[in-house]
C-alpha cells in the first residue's frame, strides 16, 4: 500500500470529525429558536447535550473495540449513516423527550464511531510525526466552530430550525459517507488484527491487563478531569457574554475565535509534543488551560472576550491530541481502539458535566463566576493527576535509549 496514503487517512479523519462534531455542537445554535417554536425548556433542550455526552461515553469503548476487531471502515461507515438518520429523525421530533432521545442519545452514540477508531487508525499509520498526524486530524474536528456552526447559524436565520436540522442531516450524508469509504486499517495489521508487529510496545498485553494498569487508569481520570474543565466554559461561554451586555451576533463570534485558535493550537501542540515529549508537553498544557479558563471570570467586553477565548481555545484543543499518542506510545497497536476509546468515554463522561453544572449554577446563583472557579479546580486535579503518569518499564528503556 502507497505509504503517502497516510495522508488520505489524516484528510479523511479531520473531514469525518469536522461533520460528526459540527452536527452535535450546532445545539447550542439551536437552542433558542427550537425553545421559542417548541415551548420546551431551554434546561430540558440542553439536557439533549449532556444525554449525547453520556451516550458518547457509553459508546465510546464498544465502537473502539469493534474496529480494532473488523477495521475502523465498517465502524465509521456506520457511525455516519446513524448520525445522519439521527439528526434527520431528531427534526421532525414532536416531543422534548423524544426529541432528548434522538438527538442525544442517537447522535451522540453515532459521533463517539468516528472519535476513538479515527484516532486509533491514524496512530497505526504513521511512526514519524505521529503527534502532528493526530493533531491534524484533531484540527479538523475543530473546523467546527468555524464552518458547522456558522452553517447552522445562518440555516436558522432562512428557515425554521426543523428545516435547518433536516439539511445539516443531507450535509452530514453527503460528506461522512464517501469520506468513511477512504478509510483503511493500517498497513501493520493488514493480516489482522492478531498480526506481530516489530517494535511494539507491550506486544502481549491483552485488553483485560490493559484496562487494569495504572497508566491506562490514570489516562482516564487525567482526561476526564481535562474535559470537565473546559466543558462548561465552552458550552456557557457566548450565554456569559450575552448576560455582560454583549450583542448575541457578537457573542457567537467568541464561540469561532475559540475555534480558530484551537486548530492552531491543535498544530501547535502536535509539533511541541514530536519534539519535546507528549507527556511534558501534556502536563504543562494541562496547567495552562486551568487558569485560562479562570480567567473568564476577569473579562466583561468583547475585546478580552476575544483575547481569553483565543488562549483557551489554543491551550484545550491542543492538550486533546496528545492522549492518543501517549497511549500509542504505551499500548500495542491492535488494541488501539478500546483504548482510546475507553480514555474518550472519560472525557466524554467529563464533557457532559460542564453544560450541566454550569446552568445549575446560573440558575441558583444568576451568575457564572462559581463555574469558572470550579472549572479551574478540576484543571489543577488533571495536572496533579497526570504528573504521575510512568510509562511502562519496557517502554521507559526505549524512551531512555531513543
Amino acid at each position: 500500500m502507497n505509504h503517502s496514503y497516510r495522508w488520505v487517512i489524516v484528510a479523511a479523519g479531520g473531514l469525518l470529525g469536522c461533520v460528526a462534531g459540527g452536527a452535535m455542537f450546532s445545539l447550542p445554535i439551536f437552542l433558542r429558536p427550537m425553545a421559542e417554536d417548541t415551548g420546551w425548556s431551554v434546561t430540558g433542550i440542553s439536557t439533549a447535550m449532556t444525554i449525547g455526552f453520556l451516550a458518547m461515553a457509553a459508546a465510546s469503548m464498544a465502537w473502539g473495540g469493534l474496529s480494532d476487531r473488523f477495521g475502523p471502515r465498517p465502524v465509521v461507515l456506520t457511525g455516519s449513516a446513524v448520525l445522519a438518520a439521527s439528526l434527520a429523525l431528531a427534526s421532525r421530533a414532536g416531543s422534548l423527550v423524544e426529541f432528548q432521545l434522538l438527538f442525544g442519545l442517537l447522535v451522540g452514540a453515532a459521533t463517539a464511531a468516528v472519535f476513538a477508531p479515527m484516532m486509533a487508525c491514524v496512530t497505526g499509520w504513521f511512526d514519524t510525526q505521529r503527534g502532528l498526524a493526530v493533531s491534524l486530524v484533531s484540527a479538523g474536528m475543530g473546523m467546527a466552530p468555524l464552518t458547522m456552526a456558522p452553517l447552522a447559524a445562518w440555516l436558522v436565520t432562512v428557515h425554521d430550525w426543523r428545516a435547518a436540522m433536516l439539511i445539516v442531516a443531507g450535509i452530514a450524508a453527503a460528506l461522512m459517507i464517501p469520506a468513511a469509504l477512504l478509510v483503511r486499517r493500517p498497513p501493520a495489521l493488514e493480516a489482522g488484527p492478531d498480526a506481530m508487529i516489530a517494535d511494539e510496545p507491550q506486544p502481549d498485553m491483552t485488553v483485560r491487563q490493559a484496562v487494569r494498569s495504572p497508566q491506562f487508569v490514570i489516562l482516564m481520570l487525567a482526561n476526564f478531569f481535562c474535559c470537565a474543565t473546559h466543558s462548561g466554559p465552552i458550552f456557557h461561554t457566548v450565554s456569559y457574554a450575552v448576560t455582560c451586555g454583549i450583542p448575541t451576533m457578537a457573542a457567537v463570534s467568541i464561540y469561532s475565535v475559540e475555534g480558530l485558535a484551537g486548530m492552531l493550537g491543535r498544530i501547535g501542540f502536535g509539533l511541541a509534543g514530536d519534539r519535546f515529549g507528549a507527556q511534558r508537553v501534556l502536563v504543562i498544557g494541562l496547567l495552562a488551560q486551568a487558569f485560562g479558563v479562570l480567567a473568564y471570570m476577569f473579562v466583561s467586553t468583547l475585546g478580552p472576550f476575544y483575547a481569553v477565548a483565543a488562549l483557551v481555545g489554543f491551550i484545550y484543543a491542543g492538550t486533546m491530541p496528545l492522549y492518543a499518542v501517549i497511549i500509542r506510545e504505551n499500548f500495542p497497536l491492535r488494541i488501539m481502539g478500546t483504548i482510546i476509546g475507553g480514555t474518550a468515554m472519560a472525557g466524554s463522561l467529563g464533557m457532559s458535566i460542564g453544560p450541566l453544572l454550569g446552568g445549575l449554577i446560573y440558575d441558583r446563583f444568576d451568575s457564572y463566576a462559581l463555574m469558572y472557579v470550579g472549572s479551574w479546580g478540576m484543571g489543577l486535579a488533571a495536572v496533579l493527576i497526570l504528573a504521575t503518569f510512568r510509562p511502562f518499564p519496557g517502554r521507559q528503556t526505549q524512551l531512555a535509549a531513543a
